[in-house]
């Protein structure tokens, strides 16, 4: 079952719980003049997704499709809203549109970013993030909707189980779990942790965003900026732990 709620205005998460992996899998979509959908779900979930998109928009008006970097769950399905929507254009970072992207999944050339550039869509405005290796990747990179200060931050904050669609709660507990569980099976290093890591999640903090929309698990509402900070600890803590004390 995929769930919809609209976390802010004009934006809303499409989330289909996967109970196997005890894991939520959300796509957000922003309606306007020229609607954007962030992270297309993988190839198995389009059929739901496509339904939950269509319930908001006619899907075939759907103009961007935006995605943090080159995996199932972030682009998967991005040829089969390519040949749903015929005008709409990838869109992530100019490394991933280069290296991954135009040769391997788009139909037609993604748009590639560059670090600080503005997406418009009508009434909001993206800024991207070069993040290489955050989450994960070389390519990664994260959209920043200045207008309601929304950070669109891919695997960060990951929670398991089938949770809350918002919680305006502390969820850095929940994300360490996570880490640590996964720290210890097949999934382990699944986050790197380099020597970007805690200047980029800093960096990000720096922006002060108000709501942090993740792909997995609750959307957070409160103090970005501090919930960051706190990730970063949390990071260091559990993924370098020579460093975290």
């Amino acid at each position: 079952m995929t769930d919809i709620t609209e976390v802010a205005s004009d934006l809303f998460r499409i989330t289909t719980f996967v109970e196997p992996f005890n894991l939520q899998f959300s796509q957000f979509l922003f309606r306007d003049q020229e609607p954007l959908l962030f992270h297309t779900g993988p190839r198995v979930l389009f059929p739901a997704v496509k339904e939950a998109v269509a319930s908001l928009i006619d899907p075939q008006r759907l103009r961007w499709i935006a995605f943090s970097h080159f995996e199932a769950d972030e682009c998967g399905s991005l040829p089969e809203w390519q040949t749903l929507a015929p005008a709409s254009t990838a869109v992530c970072s100019l490394v991933g549109k280069l290296v991954s992207v135009d040769d391997c999944l788009s139909l037609r050339p993604a748009k590639g970013l560059t670090d600080g550039e503005v997406l418009e869509t009508g009434r909001y405005r993206f800024r991207f993030l070069a993040t290489p290796h955050v989450p994960h990747c070389w390519e990664a990179g994260l959209l920043f909707e200045e207008t309601q200060r929304t950070l669109l931050c891919s695997d960060l904050f990951h929670q398991l189980g089938n949770v809350e669609p918002v919680t305006h709660s502390d969820v850095i507990g929940r994300c360490r779990e996570v880490l640590v569980e996964y720290q210890q099976g097949p999934l382990a290093n699944y986050l790197p942790y380099c020597t970007l890591t805690d200047a980029t999640l800093k960096r990000l903090a720096g922006l002060r965003p108000k709501t942090l929309a993740t792909m997995h698990g609750s959307v957070y509402i409160g103090d970005g900026a501090q919930a960051l900070l706190d990730l970063a600890a949390v990071f260091r803590n559990v993924l370098n732990p020579s460093e975290g004390g």
